[in-house]
Order: C-alpha cells, then sequence, then structure tokens
C-alpha cells in the first residue's frame, strides 16, 4: 500500500504516519480474514515460546486475535523442557530414540503431569487473562485420541519398544467441535486412549497433524525453535514437497526432533488439510505473520 504526503502537515508533526502503517497492515490483512473467516486453524505451540514470558504473552494474544477475527483455533502443546526438567529433579534421565522419548510406567507419571497438569493450565489462563475462553482437555478426555503403542524401527528393522508411547489410531473431533461452536478455544495436550485404556504419550506433533485432519482445518502450524526447514546447503527452504522431505531424511539433512514434524506435515497433507507450515516460534507473533501477510516467514510443506 503507498501512503501518500499530506501536505497540510508539516514534516515534523506527523504522527499519523504510524497509524496509517498500522492501517497498511490491516488492509493487507484483509484478504486472509476473509478466507479464513469460520476456518479453523490448528497450531502446534512448543519450544522456546513456550517458556519466555514476553513469548508466552504474545501467543495467547496472537490465539486471541484469531478467535476474534473469525477463526476457530485450537492449540495443540508440548512441553519437552518442562519433563526434562522435572525428569532430572527427580533423578531420572530422558533417553530419545528418532525423536520419540522413551516412556517408562514412572516417566509416564511425570509426562502426565507436567502436559495435562500445569501446562496445559499455564497456556488456558494465559488465553483467559487475554480476552477470550478456552478449555483445557488432554487426548483422553471424552474419548478424544484413541492410540496404539509406537514402537522405533531400526534400519536393519529390528523394533525398539519405546514404552507407552502412543501414535494416534483415531480422532474424535466431536469434543473439540463443541467447544468451537460455543466460542471456546481448545487447549489440548498430548496423551492418548491406549488399547487397555491407559494413557499414552504421543508426539504433540503427530497429534496436531491428525487433529487438523479430523477438523478439516484450512492450516497446521508448528512453532519451533527453528526459521525453518534447511536445505543440502544450510539455507531455509521457502517451500518444500514431501517428495524433497524425502530425500532430505534419507541424506541426514533432517534428523532427531525434526523427524516427527516433517511426519506430521506429510500426514496433515494428505489428511486433506489445506497447508502445513513450520514455523519460527522465537519470533514475536509469528503466527500472526504467518497467516496475515506476506512475510515468507518458515518452510511451507506441499504435496
Amino acid at each position: 500500500m503507498k501512503l501518500f504526503a499530506n501536505p497540510g502537515l508539516a514534516p515534523e508533526d506527523r504522527p499519523w504516519r504510524r497509524s496509517l502503517a498500522k492501517a497498511a497492515t490491516l488492509i493487507e490483512a484483509l484478504p486472509w480474514l476473509d478466507r479464513f473467516h469460520g476456518q479453523t486453524a490448528v497450531i502446534k505451540y512448543g519450544g522456546h515460546a513456550m517458556t519466555d514470558a514476553a513469548l508466552r504473552a504474545a501467543f495467547a494474544q496472537d490465539v486471541v486475535f484469531l478467535r476474534y477475527a473469525g477463526l476457530r483455533p485450537v492449540v495443540v502443546h508440548g512441553g519437552g523442557p518442562q519433563i526434562d526438567r522435572m525428569m532430572k529433579r527427580l533423578g531420572k534421565s530422558p533417553h530419545f530414540i528418532g525423536g520419540l522419548r522413551v516412556t517408562d510406567d514412572e516417566t509416564m507419571d511425570i509426562v502426565e503431569m507436567v502436559l495435562a497438569g500445569s501446562i496445559n493450565k499455564e497456556i488456558v489462563g494465559a488465553i483467559s487473562a487475554h480476552g477470550s475462553r478456552a478449555v483445557g482437555l488432554c487426548g483422553g478426555d471424552a474419548g478424544l485420541i484413541r492410540a496404539t503403542r509406537r514402537h522405533h524401527v531400526l534400519p536393519d528393522g529390528r523394533e525398539i519398544d519405546l514404552g507407552r508411547v502412543g501414535d494416534v489410531k483415531a480422532v474424535d473431533p466431536e469434543p473439540l467441535e463443541l467447544l468451537q461452536e460455543h466460542g471456546f478455544v481448545p487447549v489440548l495436550a498430548p496423551l492418548g486412549i491406549g488399547p487397555q485404556g491407559e494413557l499414552l504419550n504421543i508426539n504433540a506433533d503427530l497429534v496436531a497433524a491428525d487433529v487438523a485432519a479430523a477438523l478439516g482445518a484450512v492450516k497446521v502450524i508448528f512453532l519451533s525453535d527453528i526459521p525453518g526447514i534447511h536445505g543440502h546447503d544450510g539455507r531455509v527452504l521457502r517451500r518444500v514437497t514431501l517428495a524433497e522431505l524425502d530425500a532430505l531424511t534419507r541424506d541426514g539433512i533432517i534428523e532427531g526432533g525434526m523427524l516427527p514434524k516433517v511426519e506430521a506435515c506429510a500426514r496433515a497433507l494428505k489428511g486433506g488439510v489445506g497447508g502445513a507450515y513450520i514455523v519460527d516460534g522465537r519470533l514475536p507473533n509469528a503466527l500472526l505473520l504467518k497467516l496475515f501477510t506476506h512475510t515468507g516467514l518458515g518452510t511451507e510443506v506441499a504435496l
């Protein structure tokens, strides 16, 4: 948008310029506001954005803005660093295989306490404090997420038991839709009900992907501690296909904690989600920048 000079104002007396800049930003957002009105956006919230006080406040404000703007946001949160800290306080050492936390029964108790307890309620409180109504729940509530036990397969074909680690078998969207229809923002901890009725720990990226597919979301956005997916030359890829991601994984460029994110993007897109994005959650208001501006923020994953 071009800003025209106002001949009636002297150069030293132009506070209106800041107001014009704000107006330009709102006008830039209009096409997206129109396109996304009434649509569901699933946000996977994790990483540094959860541990920095200023970023936590900015994230809560972003979610409230989305709700007031007519979107139907659903938040799926992680909590890996917080779980690690609690485990160490209790004398346990975190252990990961293929980017997934090995979870014995004692670790599961810690995971449930941290995710469904403290973190979930903190997020609900922050969103409520900024003017919207949020409800915290986990995948075990109302049978929302049914899960199976997940094993890690080594390159030689051997399976490793990860303990009480789950994979999403089915998502019942009805509890989330009921909350959305009544103006609430669902905040979901990534736990699911296993075959014997036990709670299982599920990677939050994978939960966000399958929840987005079940709700027919227009977008799923993964807030992370990286600016996006890096290519072979180390530069951030603004757009990448699933086939290209497979090649990056085979070449060892994508590994560790990025593996579940890549799998999540693939599951979301194949499940009919309109778009999947990995975005740097360390940037204030990254969520709004991704949804409502032309800023080429993060990496878009395409089929």
